[in-house]
C-alpha cells in the first residue's frame, strides 16, 4: 500500500474568474470541447464579478444589455439599459442553462502561476478559503489559463490624499466598497467625482422613502453625458415581429452599428458633436443654468468615457432639486464638509470618493515563465487576446467605446480555434512573438485619470494588426477574420523542442 501523496490536480483549461467575461469563456469552451477537464476558479464567494462586488444605489450597466449580453443567450428583460441584480440572473441563468455550476470552485485565488517549458503546463498556487474562514495553499496544474480577471483591483478603489480628511466627522465611502444597506436618508450627502459611478449614483440616492436631502456632484472636470431609453421601443418592436430570438440578434445588430455610427462621428467631427451635446444638456437642464461651466469638458468627445444617464434621471434629479452640481477643487475637508478653492464650503453628512478605480490584470498574480519573472509592461498583446512571450494563456480586455462583452463571442472562438489546432497536430504550446522592431503604444486609447495612472504597468499594442487593438468591436472584428493563426503564433510539441525544432504559424486544415 503506497503512502504517496496525490500530485497537483490537471486541468486542460483553468479559467480564472467568475465575473461576465469567465462564464461567457466557460460557456464557449465547454460547448466547443465536451470531454475537456474545464475548471473555472474564483476568489470571491459568488459569480458576478462587478456585478456582485458592487453594492452603491442604483449599480447598472453603462451599456445596453442587448450588446452588453452574450451572443449565445439573449436578453429578455424589457429594460435595455439594467440594474446589477438583473445582470446577476441573467448570469445565475446562464450558468443553469449551459451546465457550468460543476465547475465552479469558489473561494479559490490564484496568487502565482508559473509556466515550465519542459512539462507544457502551468503550475497554479492557489489560496482556498474554507468555510470556517481558514486558509489552506493548494497547487493545480493547468494546460492553459484564460486570464477573465477584469482590469481592476477589487480590494481596493482610487482615492486622492485629501488634506483635513481626518478632520471630517461624517461618514467617507469609496462606492467600491459601499456597506450593504447603509442608511443615507435626510442626509446631505457630496459625491467626488464625475464619471460614471457618480452618474448613476446620484438620481438612485434621491429615489423612495430612504432618500437623501441632498447631493451634490463635486467635480474637478466636467464629463459629456448623454441620455437614452432605458427600455428600448425598437427591441419590443422588432420581439413581436421576429421572436425573442429573431429579436434579440437583431437589436442587437441593430445598436452595434448604432454605437459604431456614434463613436465615428462623435470622434470625427468633434467641434459638431461638442455643440450636438451641448444641445441636448440645455434641454435636460432648467432654463438658466450654466451649462458651459459644469458641463463644456476640456476634452473632446470620447477622448473619455461618456456617461449614460438612463431616460435622462441625472438631469431630471437637477431639475427637480435634489441634486446640484459643483466644479470646483478641494482645499481640504473640514468637521462638517468640503472646504473649495473658491472659498465655498459644502456641508455634508456623507462623502462618497466616486473617484475611480485602480487598474491591474490577473488579480496581481505572480506570472513566471521557466524562471523569469513575467513584465506585463514589456509585453505585447497578440489580437487583443494572448501576451507575446508567455504560452498558453488567453487575456480577456474588453472594449473601452463599445460592450464589453462583445469581446467575449470573439475570444470564445479565438480559443477553441487554437485549441482544436493543437488537438489535431499534436501541439501542446502555443506562444505569440512579436517580430523584432515592432513599434508599440500604450493599451490604452481613453486619456481618463485611472487609466493614465495605471498605462506604464499594463502591456503594450502594436502599430499594426494583429498586434494592434481597437476599441470598438465593428473594427477589431477585422483582427479576427479567418483563421486567427498566422506566423506571429508559434506552436510546439515536447518531442518537437527535445529535436530543437519549431513548427511557425501552420494553416489550420480544412
Amino acid at each position: 500500500m503506497s503512502n504517496t501523496a496525490p500530485g497537483p490536480e490537471y486541468f486542460d483549461v483553468v479559467i480564472v474568474g467568475g465575473g461576465i467575461s469567465g462564464i461567457g469563456a466557460a460557456a464557449y469552451i465547454t460547448k466547443e470541447f465536451p470531454n475537456k477537464k474545464v475548471v473555472l476558479i474564483e476568489a470571491r464567494e459568488s459569480i458576478g464579478g462587478t456585478w456582485d462586488l458592487f453594492k452603491y444605489p442604483g449599480i447598472r450597466s453603462d451599456s445596453d444589455l442587448h450588446t452588453f449580453a452574450y451572443e449565445f443567450k439573449s436578453w429578455k428583460d424589457e429594460n435595455a439599459i439594467a440594474d446589477a441584480p438583473l445582470i446577476l440572473n441573467y448570469l445565475e441563468e446562464t450558468v443553469d442553462e449551459y451546465g457550468l455550476a460543476d465547475l465552479i470552485r469558489y473561494r479559490h485565488k490564484v496568487v502565482s502561476a508559473a509556466w515550465s517549458s519542459d512539462d507544457a503546463e502551468w503550475l497554479l498556487t492557489v489560496d482556498v478559503t474554507d468555510a470556517d474562514a481558514t486558509v489552506r495553499r493548494e497547487v493545480i496544474k493547468a494546460g492553459w489559463v484564460f486570464g477573465a480577471t477584469g482590469y481592476y483591483k477589487y480590494e481596493e478603489g482610487f482615492t486622492p490624499e485629501f488634506a483635513g480628511r481626518e478632520d471630517f466627522t461624517g461618514d467617507i465611502i469609496h462606492p467600491q466598497h459601499w456597506p450593504e444597506g447603509y442608511d443615507y436618508s435626510g442626509k446631505k450627502v457630496v459625491v467626488i467625482g464625475s464619471g460614471a459611478t457618480a452618474i448613476t449614483l446620484i438620481p438612485s440616492m434621491l429615489e423612495g422613502r430612504g432618500a437623501a436631502a441632498h447631493v451634490t456632484m463635486l467635480q474637478r472636470t466636467p464629463t459629456y453625458i448623454m441620455t437614452l431609453p432605458r427600455v428600448d421601443e425598437i427591441n419590443l418592436k422588432l420581439t413581436r415581429l421576429l421572436g425573442e430570438r429573431g429579436g434579440y440578434l437583431a437589436t442587437r445588430w441593430k445598436n452595434i452599428l448604432t454605437d459604431w455610427t456614434v463613436v465615428q462621428l462623435l470622434t470625427k467631427f468633434p467641434k459638431a458633436s461638442r455643440r450636438y451635446i451641448r444641445s441636448i444638456n440645455v434641454k435636460e437642464l432648467p432654463v438658466g443654468f450654466d451649462v458651459d461651466k459644469h458641463f463644456n469638458p476640456p476634452y473632446n468627445p470620447w477622448e473619455q468615457r461618456l456617461c449614460l444617464a438612463p431616460d435622462g434621471d441625472f438631469f431630471k434629479s437637477i431639475r427637480d432639486g435634489g441634486a446640484s452640481v459643483v466644479t470646483d477643487r478641494i482645499r481640504r475637508f473640514t468637521a462638517t464638509g468640503i472646504e473649495l478653492e473658491s472659498g465655498e464650503h459644502l456641508d455634508a453628512d456623507l462623502i462618497v470618493t466616486a473617484t475611480g478605480l485602480n487598474l491591474q490584470l490577473f488579480g496581481g498574480i505572480d506570472m513566471t515563465v521557466d524562471g523569469r519573472p513575467i513584465d506585463l509592461a514589456s509585453s505585447v498583446m497578440y489580437r487583443g487576446m494572448m501576451l507575446s512571450g508567455v504560452p498558453n494563456w488567453m487575456t480577456a480586455i474588453g472594449y473601452t467605446k463599445s460592450s464589453w462583452t462583445l469581446k467575449i463571442a470573439l475570444l470564445g472562438k479565438s480559443v477553441s480555434e487554437i485549441l482544436r489546432h493543437m488537438d489535431t497536430h499534436g501541439y501542446d504550446t502555443a506562444v505569440p512573438y512579436a517580430p523584432a522592431g515592432v513599434g508599440t503604444r500604450s493599451m490604452l486609447d481613453l486619456n481618463s485619470g485611472y487609466m493614465q495612472r495605471s498605462k506604464n504597468d499594463l502591456p503594450r499594442q502594436g502599430d499594426a494588426i494583429p498586434w494592434k487593438m481597437e476599441n470598438v468591436f465593428l473594427d477589431d472584428r477585422k483582427n479576427y477574420r479567418g483563421s486567427v493563426i498566422d506566423e506571429n503564433l508559434r506552436f510546439s510539441s515536447r518531442l518537437e523542442r527535445e529535436l530543437d525544432v519549431r513548427t511557425v504559424g501552420e494553416e489550420v486544415p480544412s
